[in-house]
């Protein structure tokens, strides 16, 4: 039973051979677990009809129930990201996919900035052990909304919980998706997300190039600080945490950007959001609802398509950074350089198709609509030769072709030098001849078809 002013529900494990059953249990071996012992937060999580709303935050939800799951292919458990909730619908909203392992700091709690597209009644988060080896004692995670630097809003503060409780082991090789937690957001909201690690358990799985400026306090748990002073060192890189749901949002569903560096923002400026997927973000922001979706940044600095190097590769990688997320309709992927300036490189354009087809495919099974982008040009960078550019543009006009897409975006067109197609323009390059500059990923989100999009 769900007691007066809490917010009790199933937790969603992502990972293979877990599978959910009733609220509070988890059927599989292995699979994440609550930590029964451990004591109530003090933050409070008070029932939605209690939580004050923030100001342009859309009205609270009340408790919602667990998603439905459905198994993949790989007998990993995944929401069903077209079933509707009983008291409502999910979507995502923020996205860091998984890049790597970074040393652990144990005793320190790490404070995530992640600013969001839609907003919605109610949040959930998505937490991280994917690239660790061995099992990530959790003990306290909050969400709050941000008001400056690691200060959250007054009054903002939610202990996160898991099946009911405060604190979750999740083993190596998984994520997590918490309880409901009964906070409004608006769109284009920041929120805190604060996890604290009590002891040391492995290497910490994080999105090294956030691109954003993020806070640790050293030693103790600080997760419920309103006031971030303890926050004394910073970091920009996200820890722990992967994703944010929210609830009712009013929007479509969400759009996945999947691909590399040029897609996770490397040459943006830090802290601006000026990443492309945020641009585009915006110029959706302004669609009516019913055309609206959310926008999740699925962009991995160093990750190649074909084979494993900064992280998974691209196929890899599809059903958890991009497939089973809350609410996908489309998926927009622009991932290939690496694999062709990359050591060693790829010279068959004939992998390439064989990849996009089996990834259209596998989306196209999930009822996922799949817009193909064409590779952007690299002239001038260190890596450049003639032959490579060979194997560029033969991928580029293998997409322009349309091959398995439901529709292209012709990336290389809207920022190539028209004097010199093989390079950037002066205007949109960061400097190192491959990167996009704050002009560069507009002229990106702003090539991207917006009808095509559904």
């Amino acid at each position: 039973m769900v007691g007066a002013g809490r917010v009790v529900v199933g937790l969603l494990v992502l990972g293979l051979g877990a599978a959910v059953g009733t609220a509070g249990t988890v059927e599989t071996a292995g699979a994440a677990t609550p930590d029964a012992s451990a004591s109530r937060s003090s933050v409070s999580t008070p029932s939605a009809s209690t939580v004050p709303a923030p100001r342009g935050a859309v009205p609270q939800a009340a408790a919602p129930r667990a998603a439905a799951v459905q198994a993949d292919a790989s007998g990993a458990a995944v929401p069903d990201v077209r079933a509707r909730d009983p008291f409502g619908t999910w979507t995502g909203t923020w996205e860091a996919a998984p890049s790597g392992t970074a040393p652990a700091h144990p005793g320190a709690s790490f404070r995530n900035v992640v600013h969001l597209s839609v907003g919605g009644g109610a949040t959930r988060v998505r937490l991280t052990n994917r690239l660790g080896t061995a099992p990530l004692r959790l003990d306290a995670v909050t969400v709050a909304l941000r008001e400056a630097g690691a200060d959250a809003v007054p009054g903002s503060m939610r202990a996160v919980t898991f099946a009911g409780v405060t604190a979750v082991t999740i083993p190596a090789g998984q994520d997590l998706v918490s309880d409901p937690v009964p906070l409004a957001v608006p769109d284009g909201a920041d929120l805190l997300i604060t996890v604290h690690t009590p002891g040391d358990s492995g290497p910490a799985t994080y999105h090294r190039a956030a691109g954003q400026t993020n806070y640790r306090a050293p030693q103790g748990n600080r997760t419920a600080d309103e006031d971030g002073s303890a926050y004394t060192a910073t970091t920009t890189s996200w820890y722990y945490v992967t994703g944010v749901d929210v609830l009712d949002a009013q929007a479509a569903g969400s759009v996945v950007a999947f691909g590399d560096s040029l897609t996770d923002g490397n040459g943006s400026t830090r802290d601006a959001n000026h990443r492309w997927p945020d641009r585009l973000a915006e110029r959706l922001g302004a669609l009516p609802s019913y055309r609206r979706l959310g926008v999740l940044n699925a962009g991995v600095s160093g990750n190649r398509l074909l084979r494993d190097d900064v992280g998974p590769s691209g196929l890899t990688r599809l059903d958890a950074d991009a497939l089973s997320r809350s609410g996908v309709r489309v998926l927009i992927v622009l991932e290939g350089i690496n694999d062709i300036k990359g050591t060693p490189n790829a010279t068959d354009a004939g992998a390439f198709e064989d990849a996009y087809r089996t990834l259209v495919a596998r989306a196209h099974a999930r009822g996922v609509r799949v817009i193909g982008a064409t590779l952007t040009p690299y002239g001038g960078a260190g890596a450049f030769t003639a032959a490579r550019e060979a194997v560029r543009q033969k991928v580029n006009t293998f997409i322009r072709g349309g091959g398995p897409f439901d529709g292209i975006v012709d990336f290389d067109a809207a920022v190539r030098d028209p004097a010199q197609p093989r390079r950037i323009l002066p205007g949109y390059d960061s400097g190192d001849h491959l990167h996009f500059n704050d002009a560069g990923l507009r002229a990106l989100a702003e090539a991207v078809d917006l009808t095509a999009l559904g």
